[in-house]
């Protein structure tokens, strides 16, 4: 079985500079749900690698996290797909851990738990900090213009040519699962 790993905020659902707090604010990109089951059915185990500061500031607890994850979960149930399992940052920007892209270790956590080379694993988002910790850990980053990506590509115009870049979600697993 092949692996992706995604970004949660602005690559799966609606971003927002004032935090995803609640079940209820999280909502679904057009498209990124039924793109998400497309890669259920191509074989593909898909894992969220998201940052959540949110915590950290005190914005909301982990059992929102939970909470709004479990939301996206039952969405997609309802189309047939699945994600095999979330990996989350907790902690604030100024912590210092090694867990906040583009730091490696939810992608070092994620090899290691399900165990297997990040080699040439996608690795989908809309910020410099997933290209970063995607090319950190060998893996193959891939940028979204959803979210923060159009902001994303227009600061760092090098990475046009560089690495793939989609429109969205589903546009990257139709180039995705046409390369196979």
């Amino acid at each position: 079985m092949k692996l992706i790993i995604l970004d949660r905020d602005g690559t799966i659902n609606r971003d927002s500079d004032d935090f995803i707090k609640s079940p209820e604010e999280w909502e679904p990109l057009p498209g990124s749900l039924e793109a998400i089951t497309r890669l259920n059915q191509a074989r593909y185990r898909v894992v969220v690698a998201t940052n959540q500061s949110g915590i950290g500031r005190g914005f909301f607890d982990v059992e929102a996290v939970n909470r709004i994850h479990a939301k996206m979960r039952y969405q997609l149930t309802q189309l047939g797909g699945n994600v095999d399992a979330i990996f989350f940052c907790p902690h604030h920007p100024d912590d210092g851990c090694e867990c906040r892209k583009p730091r490696l270790g939810l992608l070092l956590d994620i090899a290691a738990r399900l165990q297997v080379p990040l080699a040439g694993v996608p690795v989908v988002g809309d910020s410099m900090r997933d290209i970063d910790a995607a090319r950190a850990a060998g893996a193959r980053p891939v940028l979204v213009l959803t979210g923060k990506g159009k902001h994303t590509l227009k600061k760092h115009k090098h990475l046009e040519g560089a690495v793939p870049i989609y429109t969205d979600l589903s546009a990257a697993v139709d180039g995705l699962l046409a390369d196979e």
